[in-house]
């Protein structure tokens, strides 16, 4: 299918691995003209060059700090100055340390909600102008499932995501009709994240194999645990005017892992 994204501008943050750089690497597969971010700067290299392979426009890197107002910022400008506007939003962050309620203090609490509300709200209120201009602005929050249905020992995570999709939704309804506002509410996919999870069970002697560990994180009835790139395609198609009438959906994107009917 020919999202009809080709030479649209977009801005992808926390995109030099994961779920990030799968959003980035669809876009920019689709001819989308992509900045990526990340904090370092190896790393966002890398994750440049890999998605450079498969590109047909333009891959910036922009190293920079989600918590640091001033380079979300610098982000925007930079999206702008390359490509003279921006199109397409898809913001991401890292998770929050998980723990239980008991294990966590305050300074706990504010660091989740600058780096996974603040950052939206930065990166929402500096992009609005430039999305509104276009035909077709788009933003895709990545949160988590955990709005949907908890997850044990991580409340930060189930607690904090949740302004994510509340922003969201408002944002559907202020920034409409020149712009849509969708969510993504990944399970578990197999980022590097899981893998160095998984190598450090299996280092611990809890599994004998890779394979045998990560089957342990395939928790639902798709019966196992999910590529990157099938996040990001769904990130590239709420992108596109494919899904026109999608705005302000939560879109789970987890096998069937959520037990919840809404």
């Amino acid at each position: 299918m020919d999202l009809a994204i080709d030479g649209n501008a977009a801005l992808v943050t926390a995109s030099s691995s994961g779920l990030g750089k799968a959003s980035a690497k669809a876009l920019a597969r689709e001819g989308a003209d992509v900045v990526i971010n990340g904090r370092d700067e190896d790393r966002l290299a890398d994750a440049r060059e890999e998605i450079a392979d498969v590109a047909t426009g333009e891959v910036v890197a922009q190293q920079g700090d989600l918590t640091d107002a001033d380079d979300v910022e610098a982000l925007v400008e930079t999206t702008v100055e390359e490509f003279g506007t921006i199109d397409h939003l898809v913001t991401s962050a890292g998770g929050p340390p998980s723990g239980a309620f008991l294990e966590t203090t305050d300074e706990d609490w504010y660091e989740a909600y600058e780096l996974l509300v603040m950052s939206v709200v930065r990166l929402a209120r500096e992009a609005e102008p430039h999305l509104t201009e276009g035909d077709g602005g788009t933003i895709v929050t990545i949160t988590s499932r955990s709005v949907k249905e908890a997850i044990d020992d991580l409340v930060l995570s189930n607690s904090v995501r949740m302004g994510v999709v509340g922003l969201e939704k408002t944002l559907s309804k202020e920034f409409a009709p020149e712009v849509r506002a969708n969510a993504v509410l990944p399970g578990s996919h197999e980022t590097s994240r899981i893998r160095e999870l998984v190598d450090q069970a299996i280092e611990r002697g809890e599994y004998d194999s890779y394979e045998e560990g990560l089957a342990d994180w395939a928790d639902n009835p798709l019966e196992r645990i999910g590529d990157p790139m099938e996040l990001g395609n769904t990130v590239a198609f709420l992108s596109s005017p494919k899904s026109g009438y999608v705005n302000g959906a939560a879109v789970p994107i987890d096998g069937g892992a959520t037990a919840s009917n809404l």
